[in-house]
């Protein structure tokens, strides 16, 4: 029986193996050689859709159900929270142990292999502010792969296994910056050897960047910081929050559809001094948008990042509209999050009683870390180190293949 290295991420997943001694990512979807880390329940079909398929199904707006970042439930109560799913009911670990499946079905019908074993990338921490939500977290990724038909799981921090796949010798800090986690690895390569130094990680990844941007620019759209009147008298009230923090967060948008709500936000259309932004809300809500307006925001900090400046587009809620994103305001606003991963990563050296002037090199892993201003906290807090992109999609789960053999 053969190892597969799986780097289950909260927005990619990633599949590898050794081919003539050389680390590839099984082309999962077509010649990708990631997949989206997405579900799609088909109410149609009465099926499951996994990665980009799913992603379609849902922009086609097909009857169904879509999640995505679902590895940022683990460890939480929401994960053994069971929902109908079809005729079924579920959790969400047994929904995610479906794509686990789904990926291993995949790897075997490439490579005419067999796979009883996984190893698995994990966070360095999957809550940095918990350690009994962390150990939890990896219990229920545990169970997902025992759910996916694995005997056993291995896991590596993603850092440590990007570390195996990185060129160049040295003293080098792989930074790797994901969807729902920022995690770090001080390690030395040698004669083709890693020895790692220390690791840290921190709950802060590419999903909390959108939800910022969605509940400073997308949200007040929706009614988030409105008043609402009271049904009798002048007294008048803030919307509740909560709404909003879901409606902005990858993990929780499939789960704010509910007729119960929708009728209240109808109800605050009558009642509103400024009834269009909950028309809007209401909208997004009929007509399940929620994921819709993700995937905008997530493609406006994109082109900001890339240019001057970028639009999150909106068409989908309202014909004509858009929010303008300069790259300067996004730096701005993510500043907070570049500064908490620029600390994070002194404090992984200081861990290792090494000098930010020790490091030769600063790897940068992970979609997230494209952000110019993630790399600007890193540059000022090691000046002397010179800064690389390694395979940004691929690092982790080469060095996971690597391990597997």
């Amino acid at each position: 029986m053969a190892r597969l290295g799986i780097d289950f991420g909260t927005s990619n997943t990633g599949a590898g193996i050794l081919r003539d001694g050389r680390p590839v990512a099984l082309p999962l979807e077509g010649t990708a050689q990631t997949l989206p880390t997405a579900v799609f329940v088909d109410f149609t079909d009465k099926r499951f859709v996994y990665g980009a398929a799913a992603a379609r199904a849902m922009m086609e707006g097909q009857d169904g159900r879509f999640m995505r970042g679902l590895k940022s439930i683990l460890g939480t109560p929401l994960a053994r929270e069971k929902r109908r799913f079809l005729n079924e009911r579920l959790t969400l670990i047994e929904v995610i142990g479906r794509f686990l499946a789904e990926i291993r079905a995949r790897s075997e019908a490439l490579t005419g292999e067999t796979y009883d074993t996984a190893i698995s990338g994990r966070p360095v921490k999957f809550h940095s502010e918990s350690d009994g939500k962390d150990a939890q977290a990896e219990i229920d990724l545990r169970e997902a792969y025992a759910l996916a038909g694995f005997d056993a799981v291995e896991f590596l921090p993603e850092p440590e296994a990007a570390a195996l796949a990185v060129a160049g010798e040295g003293r080098m800090l792989i930074v790797d910056i994901g969807g729902g986690t920022s995690d770090f690895t001080l390690c030395e390569r040698a004669n083709g050897q890693t020895r790692v130094i220390a690791s840290r990680g921190l709950r802060l990844g590419g999903t909390d960047f959108d939800r910022s941007l969605s509940l400073a620019h997308v949200m007040p759209l929706l009614g988030h910081g409105a008043e609402i009147g009271a049904e009798l008298g002048a007294k008048t009230h803030a919307a509740p929050r909560a709404l909003f923090h879901d409606l902005a967060s990858w993990e929780k948008i499939a789960f704010v559809y509910d007729a119960a709500l929708l009728r209240e936000v109808r109800r605050w259309v009558r009642l509103a001094k400024e009834p269009e932004r909950f028309e809007r809300l209401a909208e997004v809500l009929e007509m399940h948008l929620g994921h819709d307006i993700a995937y905008a925001v997530e493609a406006g900090k994109i082109a900001a990042n890339d240019a001057e400046r970028g639009e999150i587009v909106l068409d989908v809620v309202e014909r004509g509209l858009r929010v303008e994103l300069w790259g300067l305001q996004l730096q701005a606003e993510l500043a907070s999050a570049a500064e908490r991963i620029g600390e994070m990563a002194l404090a992984t050296l200081k861990d290792a009683d090494c000098r930010p002037d020790q490091v030769d090199m600063v790897v940068f892993v992970g979609g997230s870390s494209l952000l110019t201003g993630v790399r600007q906290a890193l540059a000022r807090r090691l000046p002397a180190a010179r800064q690389e992109t390694a395979e940004v999609f691929t690092a982790v789960v080469h060095g996971l293949a690597m391990a597997a053999q």
